[in-house]
Order: C-alpha cells, then sequence, then structure tokens
C-alpha cells in the first residue's frame, strides 16, 4: 500500500503524458517552440496542416518535491496530443511560474502570457478552446470566464473547480484521522512547525487501523464524512467484500489526504494565501455522515466490529474545531471558485468515483443552472475508480463534442450509447487508462455512463 501512496503523491493530480521536445525556429507547418516567458517555461506544438484551433491546456497539481513530467504536458494523455496534431489542431501549454503546488493564481497569468505569445509570434487562432486536468481543469475554466473574448470553449477533464473545498474536504479527513486513530489530539493539521511528522503519525494511524476490525469500522466512518467512494482502481469493479472496500477508501484517506494534501501539502498553499484557508467550525459529522449515502455501510462495519458508532460520533463532536485565516479564505475564493457562469460551451467530463475531486463537475453543474446559461454545458462522466482514469478516446470524444458546438452552434449526439460505440472504434493504445493506484496502463472498455456521483457534502458556495 505504501508505494501505491507513493504512487498517487508523484502523480497526484497530474497530466500522465510523457513527450519530450526540442527547439525549433517559429515558422509555418510541423514544429515545436519552447522557451520562457516571465520565468515559466511553455511548449507550443503546431500541426503539419492547422485547422485554425488552438488548444491552450492547464497542467495539474504537482506537489513540491516531485519529480518533474518529462516535457510540458498539452493533453491528458500522450496519444490525445499525438491525434490532435494529426488532425490539425495547434496546441500550446505553460509549465507556470513556480510549477509546483497550488499555483492557481500564477497560472490564470501565465496561460494569458502564452496565449499572447502565440498570437504574436506564431498566428491569431480561428478558435481556442481552454482545456486542463484536475487543478488545470478549474484553471482552464477560470480563464473563458475571466478572458470571454480569448475563448471559444472549455474541456474540463476530472477538475477542481471547487478548490476551498476539496481543502476542508482534506481537513475533515485528517481531523477524524487524529481524533480517532491518534492519542496526539494535538499533533498540527494547519500551520503545522513539523509537517513531517504530522503526516506520519497520521499515517501509522491508518495503517494499523486497517489491521483489526474496530480499526476498519473507524476508516469506514472517516471515509463517509469525507465523502470519498468505496472504490480506488479503474482496472477493476467496486470491490464486492467489505473490508476491500474500506481498503481501498482508506487509501484515498492516507494517499491523497494525508500524504497529498495533508500537512505537507498545506505549507505551500498557506504559503500562497498567506494563512489557513480551511476549516470545520460548525461541522456537524454525524449529518455529513447521514449525507454521504454511506450510513448503512458504516453501521454494518460498526456492528461488525462491535464498537459503538455513537461514541465516535461524539468523540468528533467534542473535538476542539480549527479556524481558518480570513485573508487566506479571500485568496482561495478568487483564485480557486469556479463562478459556473458559462461564457463559452463547456465540456466537463467526470469520474463518478474520483476520490479526489470527488464532486466537483456536479458541483459545478449546479452552479451554471444558478448563474450561467446550461444550454452551453454539457456533462460526460465515465464509470471507473481513480482519479482522472480517461483513455485518449474518452478526452478525444469530449473535444469533438466541444469542437462541434463552437464550429456549428449546435451540440451533436452526446448520449452515453452513442459515445461508447464511438469509443470502442479507437486503436487499443487510444483505449489504454492509466490507474495511479496500480501505477500500471491497461486497456479498458469505454465507460461512458448516465450516473453521477454523489453531492459535495461541504461546498463552498
Amino acid at each position: 500500500m505504501r508505494r501505491r501512496v507513493l504512487a498517487l503523491v508523484l502523480l497526484l493530480l497530474i497530466s500522465v503524458t510523457g513527450t519530450s521536445y526540442a527547439t525549433t525556429a517559429t515558422v509555418p507547418g510541423r514544429h515545436t517552440y519552447t522557451g520562457t516567458i516571465d520565468g515559466a517555461g511553455y511548449r507550443v506544438e503546431t500541426p503539419e496542416r492547422w485547422n485554425g484551433t488552438l488548444i491552450l491546456f492547464s497542467h495539474g497539481y504537482i506537489p513540491e518535491g516531485s519529480p518533474w513530467p518529462q516535457g510540458i504536458p498539452l493533453a491528458n494523455r500522450v496519444e490525445t496530443e499525438q491525434w490532435l496534431l494529426d488532425h490539425g489542431y495547434a496546441l500550446a501549454g505553460s509549465e507556470y511560474k513556480g510549477r509546483f503546488g497550488m499555483v492557481i493564481d500564477q497560472a490564470l497569468n501565465d496561460q494569458i502570457a502564452l496565449l499572447d505569445w502565440f498570437r504574436d509570434n506564431v498566428a491569431q487562432p480561428r478558435h481556442t478552446i481552454s482545456s486542463g486536468f484536475s487543478m488545470g481543469g478549474g484553471i482552464a475554466t477560470r480563464l473563458a470566464e475571466r478572458h470571454p473574448e480569448r475563448f471559444d470553449g472549455v474541456l474540463a477533464l476530472g477538475s477542481n473547480q471547487d478548490v476551498p473545498a476539496t481543502l476542508n474536504r482534506g481537513l475533515d479527513v485528517t481531523f477524524a484521522v487524529r481524533t480517532l486513530l491518534t492519542d496526539d489530539q494535538r499533533l498540527e493539521l494547519v500551520k503545522a512547525r513539523d509537517p513531517a511528522h504530522s503526516v506520519q503519525v497520521l499515517q501509522r494511524g491508518v495503517q494499523q487501523a486497517l489491521t483489526t476490525p474496530e480499526g476498519r469500522a473507524k476508516l469506514a466512518l472517516i471515509g463517509a464524512i469525507g465523502g470519498l467512494p468505496l472504490w480506488a482502481t479503474a482496472h477493476q469493479r467496486p470491490p464486492a467484500d467489505p473490508v476491500e472496500a474500506i481498503r481501498q477508501q482508506a487509501w484515498w484517506t492516507e494517499a491523497a489526504y494525508v500524504a497529498g494534501l495533508g500537512p505537507i501539502g498545506r505549507v505551500d498553499v498557506e504559503r500562497r494565501a498567506g494563512g489557513n484557508p480551511s476549516h470545520n467550525i460548525g461541522v456537524d459529522y454525524a449529518r455529513q455522515l447521514d449525507r454521504s449515502g454511506l450510513r448503512d455501510f458504516v453501521e454494518q462495519a460498526y456492528r461488525v466490529a462491535g464498537t459503538d458508532l455513537g461514541a465516535d460520533l461524539r468523540q468528533l463532536a467534542h473535538a476542539p474545531r480549527i479556524a481558518p485565516d480570513h485573508a487566506a479564505v479571500a485568496w482561495m475564493y478568487r483564485h480557486g471558485v469556479s463562478a459556473g457562469t458559462t461564457p463559452t460551451p463547456v465540456v466537463t467530463l467526470h469520474g463518478i468515483a474520483e476520490g479526489i475531486i470527488t464532486s466537483d463537475a456536479r458541483w459545478y453543474g449546479e452552479q451554471v443552472r444558478k448563474h450561467g446559461h446550461p444550454d452551453r454545458l454539457r456533462q460526460l462522466y465515465v464509470d471507473r475508480g481513480d482519479h482522472g482514469a480517461f483513455s485518449a478516446a474518452d478526452e478525444i470524444l469530449a473535444l469533438q463534442g466541444l469542437s462541434t458546438k463552437v464550429e456549428t452552434g449546435r451540440w451533436p449526439d452526446l448520449r452515453t450509447g452513442k459515445l461508447n460505440a464511438q469509443a470502442a472504434t479507437f486503436t487499443q493504445q487510444q483505449q489504454t487508462v492509466f490507474d495511479i493506484y496500480t501505477f500500471t496502463d491497461k486497456v479498458m472498455p469505454p465507460a461512458f455512463t448516465d450516473k453521477q456521483p454523489p453531492r459535495q457534502l461541504r461546498p463552498s458556495l
């Protein structure tokens, strides 16, 4: 399990493409351009015969200390990148100044600077699509919301549209781990002076809990109040065995919210935001359990263990709460929350069992219905576990649907059956899905579905 945790920390919210590149001169035709703009590296690829559309890709979150991927990603899968170039699309992406961490403020500036560079040094696109994965999917959405005159459409892949909700969910999870699975109730979860020690203690609590029925029951409760799925792998169906389901859910707890966005990950966030943007003041965890849809599962785990669910809920209720720094909250809302105004057409592609960006696509759809134009939004879902478990076929079909809307003003047929039939016509390599849980690639059958993930338990709006 620790190997899989390391794999997720290294790949957390990153595009999995790995293309190398070299600098060439800025002349028409198939070329690669690289350089820096105000300290941010960029990569631009132009096709042999350009169709006039530029796709500006925003990459995801890369934890500090992780290795930088080879090349700057321009799509979620390298096969997608090649298909786009073969079909006449120009591609561009910035690594963002600073590269690592929650660079959501810097990315919004660096991507526009790269768009300006493309206009001045290559050509003025006929259409520009803002695309992105994970943290980058939220960035792609907010770029179009803030600069509607520069973009004609948005493709948001496994997108983090509500960053404060993700961080609050992480705080709920680590708070519950500390309260129920450790002996150190003063362990620092935010603004930690020794974040590595905090992570070590929390990880040890999760690992020890997995070894006993009582500990697994507590882990099921922790996962439920975080809204974490009982499914972590893209290469297998959801586990039928309750113990395995708790094990996969606990992997999200440890890998994503303890090791990834836990006390160590928060150092970067708090430095950028100017303090702690997360809180659990006034949070009723018994109510969150009810809203999670997992109460029956949790109660069964407690019955098997012969322990008292009510006692653990009371312990959570009485534990001292964590307050936010208001300036940091304001920073996070300014840079990390999409408005849902849809000034351009938007396609979202999301998994129904995402353990990191759990329900952001559904939340975003609710915001569009309140503040935007629902006729400009189409939301696609795949029936897989893991985070961003999309094949190139999935990504290409979502983009083709968006491109049709941009080009003609009309949406094509995006019904599940039609999409799955189309996905099956792609090559096996284009139907390959990367699984963070097993750290492997595997050809997977088409999985578009009409199902949706559950609603956010603690949305920011």
